[in-house]
């Protein structure tokens, strides 16, 4: 279709098989990939000529018939379809201004281009004209790519133009004006934009403080803060005073109230926003990684997000595409689309590359039409921007916090209908004026309230939170991304660590330092003795034919090319390529790698197989084609039945004595932790060959793997990285296993463990054995197992489950497109940031931004930190919500005036303490070297420990009897009269910053879980705990002396400032001696004491949630029939097949696992209702509230 006049273009279906030309030799075309299954052929003409680029191994002719081809003739008929251009890019309702471009120098719009792919549109690729349609439109070329030195586009070309000639210059195209001080590629990103997806911006500040007022507790106290502010205005202004008495301040404390709850969503929405922040600058560096592409004719690798439609970019195995595109040329290219479009069937059929997809097989260059939100997996992302998942530690603290919220909700309820009973009984004998019983009852509902917003502990999600962000902010500057946050904290539990030995284990910066071919060797300086020769002398001996057949074999038969560093030209690609490339250079005279494969195009390549451990390309040498490949010495040996002389390559018979003499030298090597390449090749007259199996167009790698030629074996040195050794000792001696998984043999694997330290006693399988073992025979050996060699992806997947199944939490390192399932079986995947396939890290949770085991140490501590920080405030918090409680209901149940000695606003302020300060104070400790003393705690571990329940016990007696002891009796103790308001005023003051400092030592004491005495240790590297515990002293000493009556206190003088600070120190000592109590008899006693409890509890449980049932029935019976249809379906709680039992108590020391069963049965048990919806039943009627508060009592368990 080489005409100058627009003619219909057709789809022709080919029913039958591969499209043959009239000669019936396969007609070989640019713009398809392979199939990989039985499919009918759907065969399209792109319009123009072969592309291909033979410098390049990403640009070789394929070798497989073509299915995108209009078939001369077909033995069972085509059907041929006339294509409308015009329907076939029509705009789809709602995308018509992709459509309009004003000033648009090139021929297509981007909605033209999208309609290549929505969906894909064999139909919109013709009318667009195929692959020189597209390349003539888009301004490009498709072997040098786009020009470095592009800005504003030169010349304009239109649709018409590019549709209506073939010739691959537009000869009236518009020359356009170019703005020399234009940026580059200034119309590409204009028309096009950028790669760049339109970032979820993190909440602003003054909506997350308005969804913190939308809370039902702040809002009830906000309102009964703001009623009470109006009858203190009236008793202060509405109501005369006589004359002499004190001034009315009654409005004061309305007005404290509505500062404090300002105060603390305030606080509490910038930590929200602060953490949001965090997680927008994780997500961006999740996202950024490097790609391969060709400008200029050279290979370069650019930033994602700079990629540009019109760049050609290099796809290999591991690549996830990142953007839409068209296939120029390649070999056998097998796509994985299914998390762009939900089909799992790979894809070998068409030429569309869509954004998103992970390419399983084969190597090739595509050219890229669409990016950002206009490609295909842009429009996905953009729709369905997700939130950060919730990780299993907060899910089990967000259940944690409602048990206590309900626990608080009970007490505070009873409080409420104790003290208004007694406020009902009073009222008869009450002279006060109406509007002082109304700021009394206003009293009782604000302090009960206020407990509520005490006893929900909004800290302990924030603690986790805060911990994840810190911990994930912190490893990124350690060289580790974590891509999904609960690897963070599971990381901190790992029990066995399987790990790659090259890179992570060593430094991969190869060298290739010893070498044998036929009768010649050499060994590099370090490595040689007085009869060895250096490789510089073995070179120079070597004739040039010998030389010549070398390069080929490590130059064509590799996808490493030659690229630009830092302004200087390097090899780019797997480093054992690479170290080959840079031998070949250096001894063997290699020049310009582009321009040797240009002048010997491979003929035919056959990609890295992991199974056979090797990799070929097929090149023409005269008249006859050469396989050469390159891979595992010792499985290629087995292929061999013949040798090549290094003097002459004639080929003599390989007998049983050089294969001996070659495995010698192999072992060898590989005792010196060399890791061996050998070198084979076979000349053929014909390919492909007679005898290999032939499917689907594809020579059968495996078929051909038999006599070969020995060529030769090259030794290539990787040294163990600096600290590895260490940091494998401080792994296991933190009880965690490190298990070396390398595809490298027995002998090469065993002397790099020994000198890692990972191989001592244990045992050392390869692969097959491995793969081969009964499960019982697995069993037994997988927990000795410390090297498993020349493994395949496979064999490590079948070692993480089957050690996952034993109870273990694993982590594993992966870097290869076939490590995914290994990375994803895992606890933990582990992929490399440096050498690591796209797809690999895909599936890992943590990317290690350095390939560096020491990271993954890293990581552990980190991981362990994130747990303990958790843990020390969940005891902090727990201590004071019971305390707090306590302190306020039982002070107000005791006090005449029905008063707590801990006010609104007092509480308040405990509460700021309690959830927000020590949040961002005890979830911010950095862990320290000694944290990898201990073993990691096993899954069935509860979440509050037999030594935390020690300490919050413990510490919640001592501040009790402390804070009793000044409120009952401090009169006696100081002297005080009872009748004088002004010492009454100051012991009150006392009690409450009493209180308050016992919350600031405590929190010291909280930095540790364990029984040592060292409570200060490392808090020098913690600027927030001592930042925030300055400014909690500081706010603190400022409210006594100036709080006044904002906080209904009188500043104390010197002797009463010491009695407080030193009551409260007391309990670090205190705290000494609770960590020497033993926990075996805590244990003992906390199960003597809380069996009666236990039999209390359960038998409460069963009358309250009768009384509640009974209760919901009658309010279904008064309610019309639709209200109650309404809400049933609305809430399901009501109906819960096992609302009758009772909850369990699980008391501590008790049996672990059966804890946390019990735990999780109680959790299923449990309604998924909101707090909110809790709190808002308890602040409505009265018979409401008071069943709630019973059944909530009822309900609650005490999570360990």
């Amino acid at each position: 279709m080489a005409s100058n006049s627009l003619a219909p273009p057709t789809l022709a279906v080919d029913t039958h098989g591969r499209s043959r030309s009239n000669t019936g030799e396969t007609i070989i075309e640019p713009g398809a990939r392979s199939r990989s299954d039985t499919l009918e052929t759907r065969a399209v003409t792109p319009s123009g000529s072969f592309i291909s680029n033979v410098s390049n191994p990403f640009l070789t002719p394929s070798a497989s018939s073509n299915p995108f081809l209009t078939p001369a003739q077909s033995d069972c008929g085509s059907s041929v379809i006339t294509v409308d251009p015009e329907s076939a890019l029509r705009p789809d309702p709602g995308t018509e201004a992709d459509f309009e471009v004003k000033d648009n120098p090139f021929a297509f719009s981007p909605g033209q281009l999208n309609k290549l792919f929505n969906p894909k549109s064999l139909l919109a690729f013709r009318a667009l004209g195929g692959l020189p349609g597209i390349q003539q439109g888009l301004q490009t070329d498709l072997k040098a790519g786009l020009s470095v030195d592009e800005t504003n586009v030169r010349s304009r070309v239109t649709f018409d133009q590019v549709v209506r000639r073939t010739s691959d210059k537009i000869e009236d195209s518009t020359e356009r004006a170019s703005d020399a001080a234009s940026h580059p590629f200034a119309d590409r990103v204009r028309v096009y934009s950028k790669n760049v997806l339109p970032a979820k911006q993190a909440t602003p500040l003054w909506k997350l403080v308005w969804v913190a007022f939308q809370d039902k507790v702040i809002i009830l106290l906000a309102v009964a803060a703001i009623v009470s502010l109006a009858l203190g205005l009236y008793e202060t202004f509405g109501v005369e005073h006589k004359p002499g008495d004190p001034p009315a301040v009654d409005w004061i404390e309305g007005v404290a109230i509505i500062i404090a709850i300002l105060i603390v969503t305030l606080v509490g929405s910038l930590n929200d926003w602060q953490k949001e922040r965090a997680f927008v600058r994780l997500n961006a560096k999740k996202e950024d990684r490097e790609i391969k592409v060709v400008r200029s004719g050279k290979s370069f690798m650019i930033n994602v997000h700079d990629i540009l439609v019109g760049d050609v970019l290099h796809l290999e195995p591991g690549d996830l595409a990142p953007v839409d595109g068209i296939l120029i040329d390649g070999h056998d290219i097998k796509c994985d689309e299914s998390s762009a479009t939900g089909d799992a069937n790979t894809k070998g059929l068409d030429p569309f590359i869509i954004s998103g997809a992970k390419v399983l097989e084969g190597v090739g260059t595509f050219v890229c039409t669409s990016v950002g939100v206009h490609s295909s997996f842009g429009k996905i992302m953009v729709s369905v921007q997700a939130e950060v998942e919730a990780t299993p530690l907060q899910k089990k603290l967000e259940r944690l916090a409602v048990a206590i919220a309900k626990l608080g909700a009970s007490a505070a309820a009873l409080l409420f209908f104790v003290l208004l009973f007694r406020f009902l009984a009073n009222l008869p004998n009450d002279s006060r004026s109406p509007p002082e019983k109304a700021s009394s009852f206003l009293d009782i509902l604000i302090v009960a309230v206020t407990i509520v917003v005490v006893a929900v502990p909004e800290g302990l999600p924030l603690a986790v939170t805060l911990a994840l962000a810190f911990a994930t902010q912190r490893l990124l500057k350690e060289n580790n991304l974590v891509r999904v946050l609960r690897a963070c904290e599971t990381m901190g539990n790992a029990t066995t660590i399987c790990s790659d030995k090259t890179g992570t284990l060593t430094t991969n910066r190869m060298t290739v330092v010893a070498g044998s071919f036929g009768q010649s060797s050499f060994v590099k300086l370090e490595h040689s003795n007085s009869e060895s020769r250096t490789v510089s002398q073995w070179a120079a001996d070597l004739p040039q034919a010998t030389k010549d057949a070398l390069v080929q074999s490590v130059a064509i038969n590799s996808t490493a090319f030659e690229g630009e560093d830092a302004g200087q030209f390097t090899f780019i690609g797997s480093k054992t390529e690479t170290a080959l490339l840079e031998w070949a250079r250096d001894y063997l005279g290699m020049q310009s790698l582009p321009e040797l494969r240009a002048n010997e195009p491979a003929v035919y390549m056959m990609p890295f197989d992991s199974s056979k451990k090797c990799m070929g390309a097929v090149i023409k040498v005269g008249s006859q084609y050469r396989l050469l490949v390159k891979g595992a010495s010792e499985i290629l040996l087995s292929y061999c039945n013949n040798k090549a002389d290094a003097a002459t390559l004639a080929d003599t018979v390989l007998t049983e004595s050089d294969r001996s003499e070659l495995t010698s030298t192999i072992e060898k090597y590989a005792k010196d932790s060399l890791r061996t390449i050998g070198l084979v090749y076979r000349d053929y007259p014909e390919w492909p060959p007679s005898h290999a199996e032939v499917e689907d167009g594809h020579v059968q790698f495996a078929s051909i793997l038999k006599d070969l030629t020995w060529l030769g074996v090259v030794g290539i040195q990787d040294p163990v990285r600096p600290g590895v050794p260490e940091a494998v000792r401080l792994a296991q001696h933190a009880g965690v296993t490190v298990r070396m998984v390398t595809g490298d043999n027995a002998v090469t694997a065993q002397a790099i463990a020994t000198e890692c330290g990972i191989y001592t006693d244990g045992l050392i399988m390869e692969g097959p054995v491995f793969r081969a073992l009964s499960d019982e025979e697995m069993n037994e050996k997988v927990c000795k197992l410390q090297v498993l060699a020349r493994s395949s992806p496979e064999d490590k997947r079948i070692l993480v489950a089957k050690l996952k199944a034993l109870g273990e939490t694993v982590a594993v390192t992966g870097d290869g497109t076939n490590d995914a399932p290994a990375l994803k079986t895992a606890d933990v995947g582990f992929s490399m940031g440096v050498c690591g396939t796209e797809v690999a890290k895909e599936a890992s949770e943590i990317v290690l931004m350095d390939d560096n085991f020491t990271s993954i140490l890293t990581a552990l501590k980190w991981g362990r930190a994130v747990n303990d920080a958790v843990q020390k405030f969940l005891q902090f918090q727990v201590t004071v919500n019971i305390t707090a409680v306590l302190v306020a209901f039982i002070s107000a149940v005791a006090n005449p005036d029905m008063k707590s000695v801990l006010t609104a606003v007092q509480l308040l302020w405990v509460n700021l303490i309690m959830d927000t300060f020590a949040a961002l104070a005890l979830a911010t400790d950095p862990p320290t070297d000694k944290i990898l003393n201990r073993l990691p705690q096993p899954k069935s571990a509860p979440l509050i420990t037999t030594n935390m329940w020690k300490m919050i016990i413990g510490q919640s007696v001592y501040q009790l009897v402390v804070t009793f002891t000044l409120y009952f009796g401090g009169n006696k103790i100081l002297g005080y009269d009872p009748s004088n308001e002004t010492q009454q005023k100051e012991l009150d003051t006392m009690v409450f910053n009493t209180f308050v400092w016992m919350q600031i030592f405590n929190e010291f004491n909280n930095r540790r879980l364990d029984n040592k005495f060292n409570i200060f240790e490392g808090v020098h590297r913690n600027k927030f705990f001592i930042g925030i515990t300055a400014l909690m002293v500081g706010l603190q000493v400022l409210i006594i002396f100036v709080g006044g009556a904002a906080f209904e206190i009188k500043p104390i003088n010197g002797t009463q400032w010491a009695i407080c600070v030193v009551s409260a120190f007391v309990c670090l000592p205190w705290a000494v001696l609770i960590r020497l109590f033993p926990d075996e008899w805590f244990a003992a006693v906390a199960k003597t004491v809380g069996a009666p409890v236990v039999i209390l509890y359960r038998f409460l449980a069963k009358a309250l949630r009768k009384i509640g049932a009974i209760f919901r029935k009658t309010r279904k019976a008064n309610k019309p029939s639709e209200e109650t249809d309404v809400s049933e379906k609305a809430s399901g709680t009501d109906s819960r097949p096992n609302q009758g039992a009772a909850p369990e108590i699980i008391l501590p020391g008790g049996n672990d696992e059966d804890a946390s069963a019990t735990a999780r049965s109680a959790n299923d048990r449990r309604g998924r209702g909101s707090r909110q919806a809790h709190f808002l039943k308890l602040i409505s009627p009265m018979a409401t509230c008071s069943i709630f508060g019973a059944s909530t009592f009822a309900d609650v368990t005490i999570i360990t």
